[in-house]
């Protein structure tokens, strides 16, 4: 990795809304592996990928980005908050299992509109309790610093940019209304290879590997933009017909963005009937950028 330390690299943006969650004992990867979507079995120490956690009915009840330190250490940053809760949930599970589950206090996260000095792709950098991920590419670089001493102070109009590009990105981020509503499918997360369809079985694995093999996903996410703010869980209307929801949004000074949960089979921007409304007003559909795949 580079010899510049990654906290002091560029300006750093105070994502206090995010934490980490560490897993720590000989049971943390096989644990880990029975709970969550994605295959921990991929990763090697110094490795990373999107993964989370669903119901037993395969709806999504938080995302995050699963580090592995090493065979018996995994960190979970989460990007949406609700740490407390997942903890809690998690140690319910742990029955017999040699895990210690808990949030790092000591732990915070920002991130930069900048290239990664050290991290690439799914390897990620560290020096100490110092971690940086790669979260872009090319004209969209973006990285994601995790540290003990983090030298920025939150400002809410940086913190508003990064959200915009989260959902740009097609990474959903998840108010508490959103949470246990839609399969990994509906939020389009195979963009960012965040769960696996062959691996064992995990809460949900059943009807998502169902949906996958017998192509029953028919809805996923659009990314929208208006001149005006979007309301999250708002109903998205084509020729006044009701076609989906908005489940996360993001403002920042003029732009107004939004990811809604809509039908893949639908008229393409242009064509009679496409044109989107919520609460009555236009909006207009963009593609997602892609960069987030790990």
């Amino acid at each position: 990795m580079s010899d510049k330390s990654p906290a002091t690299v560029g300006p750093l943006i105070a994502l206090p809304e995010q934490a980490v969650i560490t897993l720590r004992g000989r049971d943390a990867i096989a644990f880990s592996q029975a709970q969550f979507m994605n295959d921990i079995g991929v990763l090697a120490d110094g490795e990373w990928q999107w993964s989370g956690w669903l119901t037993p009915k395969g709806r999504v009840i938080t995302l995050f980005a699963l580090l592995r330190r090493d065979a018996e250490t995994l960190w979970l940053m989460l990007p949406d908050g609700g740490a407390e809760a997942i903890v809690q949930r998690l140690r319910g599970y742990l029955f017999r299992s040699k895990v210690t589950i808990g949030i790092d206090e000591g732990l915070r996260v920002g991130g930069r509109f900048t290239q990664a000095s050290g991290a690439r792709g799914n390897t990620f950098a560290a020096d100490g309790d110092t971690v940086e991920l790669d979260l872009g590419t090319g004209e969209h670089a973006r990285s994601l610093v995790i540290c003990t001493g983090l030298d920025a102070l939150p400002d809410d109009d940086a913190i508003a940019r990064w959200r915009v590009a989260d959902l740009q990105d097609g990474l959903p981020r998840l108010v508490d209304t959103e949470r246990e509503q839609w399969t990994p499918q509906q939020l389009s997360l195979e963009r960012l290879q965040a769960f696996s369809v062959k691996k064992g079985c995990y809460p949900g694995q059943e009807i998502v590997a169902r949906t996958h093999f017998l192509g029953k996903a028919k809805r996923g996410l659009a990314l929208l933009a208006s001149g005006s703010p979007i309301p999250v869980g708002s109903d998205v209307t084509a020729d006044g017909k009701s076609l989906g929801r908005v489940m996360s949004v993001a403002s920042a000074s003029d732009k107004h963005i939004a990811l809604a949960v809509l039908p893949l089979e639908r008229p393409q921007p242009g064509l009679p009937g496409s044109a989107l409304m919520v609460d009555g007003a236009s909006v207009i559909e963009a593609p997602l950028r892609d960069g987030l795949a790990r």
